[in-house]
């Protein structure tokens, strides 16, 4: 027979500094309890291995208010904010302190004003909205209007310059970029040119990602050539055409440096050219096409958010929003990885 002393009411109360009869209200629903103390009396509970700590949670969630969280994302049909959506129901999931509710909208192109008007839209039917999205005036006025009817307004992924903006989850860009430029001066052949694509200079992140590549690249090797920048749509079809482009005009290329999406269809037009292994390649986004350019030798380093954290921060203070009346503070970015072929 065991001699573990079963966990009581008692050791919860002392642990939460709450009276026993705090704890009995709210396992019991006997009378009103702020949610915060319930909140304390439940993660007590988790603390000390109160057998009676599902129930607590279940009373918790009873107690939270309720909070529309709402998403506007990109495309449905990439991988990234398949991703990215899957790990922001987890995190409203897993949320105690309100009961979260996510609702999502995808939209299928880079239009200002079609996302500005979805912003308008989601603005009048949710307590708190993230946005992916470009960086626009019109987009700015819908921000601008959200926020003054009460609904706070996060960045997702890419910065958006709106003075209204809540605050913005994401990477550095620049610091990405920067990190990008010193591992190219480091890893790339000695010579030859260095080529760089970008999805959209309306996608704030991607903007500072090739400044900052540019700014460390022209740093750690000043008499190095890096060619004039090539802007494609964002897309993995277009990502493939523009770099078959480039490598037919710079027969030379030693390093590419990619800030944007269609990893696939650029790793793609790097192996139909027989150039791969003399091609440094760099680019965004664990992504499972970003994976398979590591194994197969095509890229040489990915730089990668963690969509876990991301989703996690940005439900917790959409979350204060309706408990605190405030966001609370915005951390200045999140961290991100370096990925090469040995570390996946």
């Amino acid at each position: 027979m065991s001699d573990k002393r079963r966990v009581t009411m008692q050791d919860v109360a002392e642990r939460a500094g709450v009276g026993v009869a705090t704890v009995d209200r709210v396992l019991n629903a006997r009378a009103p309890v702020t949610p915060d103390t319930a909140a304390r009396v439940v993660a007590a509970a988790e603390a000390v291995g109160y057998h009676g700590k599902a129930m607590l949670r279940h009373r918790l969630a009873e107690l939270a208010p309720v909070c529309k969280m709402g998403f506007l994302l990109q495309k449905e049909g990439k991988w990234v904010y398949q991703r990215l959506a899957e790990a922001l129901r987890a995190a409203a999931s897993a949320c105690h302190n309100v009961r979260a509710e996510p609702v999502f909208s995808f939209v299928g192109s880079l239009s200002a004003a079609g996302l500005a008007a979805e912003i308008e839209r989601m603005g009048t039917e949710v307590d708190a909205l993230a946005v992916v999205s470009v960086d626009h005036p019109a987009v700015s006025t819908a921000i601008k209007s959200c926020t003054a009817r009460g609904v706070p307004v996060f960045a997702l992924l890419s910065p958006l310059s709106s003075q209204d903006i809540a605050g913005y989850i994401g990477i550095d860009g620049v610091a990405a970029g920067r990190t990008a430029g010193w591992a190219m001066a480091r890893m790339a052949p000695p010579e030859g040119e260095i080529a760089v694509l970008l999805g959209s200079q309306r996608y704030l992140g991607q903007k500072a990602s090739e400044q900052g590549f540019r700014a460390a690249f022209t740093q750690y090797a000043p008499n190095r050539i890096i060619r004039d920048t090539m802007i494609y749509l964002d897309d993995e079809a277009v990502a493939y055409s523009a770099a078959l482009e480039l490598l037919d005009q710079c027969e030379t290329m030693a390093g590419l440096y990619h800030s944007g999406g269609g990893v696939g269809g650029v790793a793609r037009a790097l192996e139909e050219s027989g150039r791969a292994d003399q091609i440094t390649y760099i680019c965004h986004a664990r992504t499972p096409n970003s994976e398979a350019a590591l194994r197969s030798g095509i890229a040489d380093l990915v730089i990668s958010a963690s969509f876990d954290r991301i989703a996690s921060t940005v439900v917790s203070l959409m979350a204060n929003t309706v408990r605190l009346g405030g966001a609370g503070v915005v951390p200045e970015h999140e961290r991100f990885e370096l990925l090469t072929v040995e570390s996946l």
